[in-house]
């Protein structure tokens, strides 16, 4: 489900690219009005599906409401009258969230330090990926490598395409080979697509000023493939792994920080990347390229696997990391096997 909101990005980028790649044949030069224009679409179904939508039971519960209507909302959503241990875990855990007291002054405690390391660096590093100069800028890209206007709304489209479908197997592979191994997989896949790219604009730009049809095609392959790689990592993961590490306590400060760190630094890529590429040209792959080197080391070294973790389980995660241990202390041997003893009896 975490995963299926970055599908929701890509399928949007998809459908604009596609509007582009339609509305650029319009003679007369208004085609970018109807482009704009269609961007009503989806909001105006948003809007209208606002209106359709019916309250959370745990919405309801949260804000004092009749438990019965909550209940009754609860049954039309599953489908069945037995729901009423279910019912009653959303009350217990109403009542202990409303027990949780400023948890923006816990997240900053020093127990909490890892997860506020991660709430900060992954929306940072998925940032700079790079990933926006592609899904923004993809046509004033592929025109500065030497596709004609047609051509590089088309190679956005197909980009975009790209970025879909492996996000889908993201969905299918991330339960199977973990978080870290997805991280590693797309980090190296980028950081050799991206360093590809930079080398071949850089000789064949400065040569020609230009690129000749294969090496434009040689290079949409290569963007393609740094699509996907991010498509199946950084994209989906970025949001997945915070969901996973926040505590409940601290949750909806983490989840807060995430979103902000995340849209703060897409603003800024947006503002910033067409003076970018003016002045560094092909350098710019290998600008995001240092920070994809960055960022994988920073997963292989500070973030533990999250699979199959869980979230009540985190924290002694976290105390046998060989370096947040540190920072929150090592596990009390002695209540670790206290807890084992009690499991093996439980079993």
């Amino acid at each position: 489900m975490n995963i299926g909101f970055q599908c929701g990005v890509g399928i949007g980028v998809l459908a604009a690219n596609l509007i582009n790649f339609g509305t650029e044949k319009i003679k007369g030069g208004w085609g970018w009005r109807v482009s704009l224009a269609m961007a009503a679409v989806p909001a105006s179904i948003l809007t209208l599906s606002a209106i359709l939508l019916p309250e959370t039971p745990n919405s309801l519960i949260q804000r004092g409401n009749d438990n019965q209507k909550a209940k009754h909302v609860l049954q039309r959503i599953r489908g069945t009258t037995d729901v009423q241990a279910e019912l009653n875990d959303l009350i217990k855990a109403s009542s202990i969230s409303k027990a949780i007291n400023h948890p923006f002054k816990k997240i900053i405690q020093r127990k909490y330090m890892p997860q506020l390391v991660m709430a900060m660096a992954i929306p940072f590093f998925q940032q700079v990926t790079g990933i926006n100069v592609i899904t923004f800028y993809a046509p004033i890209l592929f025109r500065t490598i030497g596709l004609g206007e047609s051509a590089s709304l088309m190679s956005a489209v197909v980009t975009g395409l790209v970025g879909t479908a492996s996000t889908f197997i993201s969905m299918l592979v991330v339960d199977k080979l973990g978080r870290r191994t997805l991280f590693m997989i797309g980090g190296i896949q980028m950081l050799l697509s991206q360093v590809i790219v930079g080398g071949i604009m850089a000789a064949q730009l400065g040569d020609q000023g230009g690129l000749s049809k294969g090496y434009s095609y040689l290079v949409l392959v290569l963007i393609c493939t740094y699509v996907a790689g991010f498509a199946w990592s950084w994209g989906p993961l970025g949001w997945l792994v915070p969901s996973e590490i926040f505590p409940l306590e601290i949750r909806s400060a983490g989840q807060s920080i995430t979103v902000a760190v995340g849209f703060l630094f897409t603003f800024i890529i947006a503002q910033t990347f067409l003076s970018m590429l003016c002045h560094l040209k092909s350098g710019i792959f290998f600008f995001f390229g240092g920070w994809v080197v960055v960022m994988t080391a920073f997963v292989f070294l500070l973030l533990p696997e999250t699979k199959n973790v869980p979230i009540e389980q985190m924290d002694k995660v976290w105390k046998e990391h060989w370096f947040w241990k540190r920072i929150v202390g090592e596990v009390d041997e002695s209540t670790k096997t206290q807890s084992t003893t009690q499991s093996m009896q439980a079993i």
